[in-house]
């Protein structure tokens, strides 16, 4: 890695070097582009960006969809000391929102994206009652589809290092998301330490599936893997989803040495790789596979790293790591090649300032954590009581940190920055956690974030969405991310306050289930009907008592009474299906095995998540090409309604 002090440095340092970027659009699809070629597209992007009128400093939110795009407005941002903001597209209206939101955050903010997305929050905007934010939006939209000419070059305007050079921001729909301030010696000193440890170079090739509006995809896997000169490969985050087998038959095919995922990449790839052996791959090129973003399932990994010996992939590539947007991604790495390591505790007693109890791996009450290493060089980490005293090791804490690497602060967010950061300058990153042997091992959440699909939300975002059944309202339902035991990854689970009988609740549960499919794209797990709501003196929720309850089981006979209630209520198919209505329950069934479907079954009800929908959306737009948009699963959400729709467009 070079010595620049800025991003601006570093790209016009790569521009004369022969390495490239490939992006990969499918088995046989790609395209190289080279630094040179990278620099010279950015600059022409910029000229227009300026043209529009954007000038130092101002904000540019970045809202695509495809990775290329991406990667030169970004550049083109950085150039003209422009500063990007990525915001996920998404297919829902919480992701609209999320966008019109920042731009009232920013105040006046330019916009780069397609027009077909900027029809879309239009549209939404609207509905919601934000046409104002989105008609000063619409002023300063600089659209992809209108780039036919980039051979002027823009105006270079140069950074320092304590200049911003993007804003990530959190999220958080029916509350304000909060936009975490990254400078250039932030993000420089993040893929220092991170190259230090764990020695990227011009000798390895990465490949990742990460959206390039997570940090992860965007700081760990394009900018780290830029600064070290890595051939990376970029591949859609929407190709994954829809073929996730793809994803290590192209790691193979390309001897890609660096790859990562969260929690549910790996059960998503074991899922449709199903009973069958991985053929015809060869991973032995693999020496590190990060696995972040979420928390970390032991026992997932190793079930992974099983079914992938076969491919020759190294069981000590697996490599769990500690990171947030706010340490500009990594905290701390484990050493390279080690193998995993991990503790387990009695999850009984795992509260903050307790010391932690080893048990055996048979106890009733175990969980395991994994080890996440040492702190990267520049970055410094401590665990704390809740006064924010250091604590010893094998207690759990409060994870701080401190660093080159870390944040200054949210974007013009006062309350945030103060609840933040220590009275002595240690920014509180919301997890709990405890030092063992010298290294980081993370157990939970003081901050009360979700963790699904590799993104966070905040309960209360989701709270405020299930507010609107009819019967539920504050402190009379409870969101919560749950692992119960046995279990790989995180379910979102909602405990609703229900003192009648489970029967009377089946309304309510296929309600709560389809408002946050509908409005968020998450799967509600369970709807679990509790006699009481834990609360502190104060008021405050204990959230962790309802988990403990759940992985414990103690709701499973009021779980089994309301699955099978809902099996009865739904009895079975009648009258005869059209052909296209069979054709698309044979789509849904595949998609959503081990759902029982009906043509009149609300697919938001029954568990089709986001992921889920774009499967079913790709293998109808197989059977009817170009026929169905994906939005139309949200207004058709029945396969009879949706017939129809195909019918009359097929008539």
């Amino acid at each position: 890695m070079n010595d620049a002090t800025t991003l601006t440095e570093l790209i016009e340092a790569n521009r004369t070097r022969p390495h490239r970027i490939t992006y990969l659009e499918g088995e046989n699809q790609t395209r190289e582009v080279s630094f040179a070629e990278l620099y010279e597209r950015s600059l022409g992007i910029l000229y227009h960006l300026q043209r529009l009128g954007a000038r130092r400093g101002d904000k540019l939110i970045l809202f695509l969809t495809d990775n290329e795009q991406f990667i030169d407005a970004f550049w083109a941002a950085v150039l003209g000391g422009i500063v990007p903001v990525p915001v996920a597209l998404g297919i829902s209206d919480e992701h609209r929102m999320k966008l019109l939101r920042i731009a009232r955050r920013l105040g006046k903010p330019f916009l780069y994206t397609e027009r077909r997305s900027l029809e879309r929050i239009g549209a939404f905007a609207a509905q919601a009652g934000e046409e104002e934010v989105y008609a000063a939006l619409r002023e300063r939209t600089f659209l992809v589809d209108d780039l036919d000419d980039i051979s002027r070059a823009g105006s270079v305007q140069r950074a320092q290092a304590g200049d911003t050079a993007f804003i990530q921001f959190s999220s958080g729909s029916t509350s304000e998301p909060k936009g975490v301030v990254l400078t250039h010696g932030n993000i420089l000193a993040n893929c220092r330490g991170s190259t230090e440890v764990a020695g990227f170079g011009e000798h390895d090739v990465s490949l990742s599936w990460m959206p390039l509006t997570h940090d992860m995809g965007l700081i760990g896997f394009h900018l780290v893997m830029f600064a070290n000169r890595v051939h990376a490969h970029l591949m859609p985050t929407e190709l994954f989803i829809r073929r996730p087998l793809l994803w290590l038959g192209l790691a193979s095919k390309v001897r890609a040495t660096i790859l990562c995922s969260p929690n549910f990449g790996y059960r998503h790839y074991l899922k449709v790789l199903g009973e069958r052996a991985p053929e015809g791959l060869d991973l032995s090129a693999v020496r590190l596979i990060f696995n972040g973003a979420e928390p970390i399932s032991v026992e997932l990994c190793e079930e992974f790293l099983g079914r992938l010996a076969p491919a020759k992939l190294n069981r000590n590539a697996m490599y769990p790591v500690y990171g947030l947007a706010e340490a500009s991604l990594a905290v701390s790495f484990p050493a390279v090649g080690a193998p995993l390591r991990t503790v387990t505790l009695n999850r009984h007693r795992m509260s903050a300032g307790s010391p932690v109890e080893l048990v055996p791996a048979s106890d009733r009450h175990a969980v395991r954590l994994v080890s996440e290493g040492k702190p990267i060089p520049y970055c410094r980490v401590r665990i704390a009581d809740d006064e924010d005293r250091e604590l010893p090791e094998d207690r759990i804490g409060h994870v701080h940190m401190r660093g080159d690497n870390v944040t200054r602060g949210y974007y013009e967010d006062p309350e945030a920055n103060a609840a933040a950061f220590t009275a002595d300058g240690w920014l509180r990153t919301g997890d709990l956690g405890l030092v063992h042997g010298g290294e980081l091992y993370i157990s939970g959440r003081a901050k009360e974030i979700i963790f699904v699909n590799g993104q966070n939300y905040y309960p209360h975002d989701l709270e405020a969405i299930v507010q609107r059944v009819p019967g539920l309202e504050l402190g009379k339902v409870v969101a919560a991310g749950v692992r119960a035991r046995e279990a790989e990854i995180e379910q979102l689970v909602v405990f609703v306050l229900h003192r009648g009988t489970v029967a009377d609740l089946l309304p309510t549960a296929k309600a709560v289930a389809r408002l946050i499919n509908e409005q968020t794209g998450l799967e509600v797990a369970e709807v679990v009907p509790v006699k009481r709501i834990p609360k502190t003196t104060s008021g405050k929720i204990q959230r962790h008592r309802l988990e403990e309850a759940y992985a414990d089981g103690e709701f499973d006979a009021e779980l089994a009474e309301l699955a099978a209630l809902r099996e009865a209520a739904r009895g079975p198919e009648s009258g005869t299906l059209s052909r296209i209505e069979e054709k698309l329950k044979g789509i849904c069934d595949v998609a959503l095995a081990g759902k029982r479907i009906g043509i009149h079954d609300n697919l938001f009800e029954i568990g089709a998540s986001s992921l889920k929908l774009i499967e079913i959306h790709e293998q109808i737009d197989r059977e009817y090409p170009g026929q169905v948009d994906l939005t139309e699963l949200f207004d058709f959400p029945t396969i009879a309604e949706l017939a129809r729709r195909l019918q009359g467009k097929l008539a």
